[in-house]
């Protein structure tokens, strides 16, 4: 495990854990929203025109790329807590440092120390494939 106290990582734990519950509060209820509107579409007989259904297309995409973007988050957060039960949270997954505290305290979800996150963007970057 990283040189992390225990009421630090105690503090990391609960913030992931609350991270965690309300980002899965806003899957559900964006998809209850997603859901309801459908229902509303369909009792709204009149017909629209095709700025309408243009309109409503988009709406649609937008709001499952904000599901598909908390999903994502949500996976991430499942990572880092199984990091934790395997005490490798806190630790870089490139060159095994530690990874600091202030670093996790503001993206509790990192797995890379900083140094290693900024080369590891500067080649994703060259390479043209955006990641984390």
């Amino acid at each position: 495990m990283a040189t992390l106290s225990s009421s630090q990582l105690d503090q990391l734990v609960l913030q992931l854990k609350q991270d965690y519950q309300a980002l899965l509060a806003e899957v559900r209820q964006e998809l209850e929203n997603s859901g309801e509107q459908h229902r509303i579409d369909l009792l709204n007989n009149e017909p629209g025109d095709s700025g309408d259904e243009s309109m409503a297309s988009t709406l649609a995409d937008f709001n499952m790329v904000v599901v598909d973007r908390h999903v994502h988050a949500l996976r991430d957060i499942e990572a880092a807590l199984r990091r934790v039960r395997e005490q490798t949270y806190g630790v870089c997954i490139d060159c095994g440092d530690a990874i600091a505290y202030a670093r996790l305290h503001a993206y509790p979800t990192a797995k890379r120390c900083i140094e290693c996150q900024e080369r590891h963007e500067r080649s994703a970057a060259l390479s043209g494939h955006p990641g984390m």
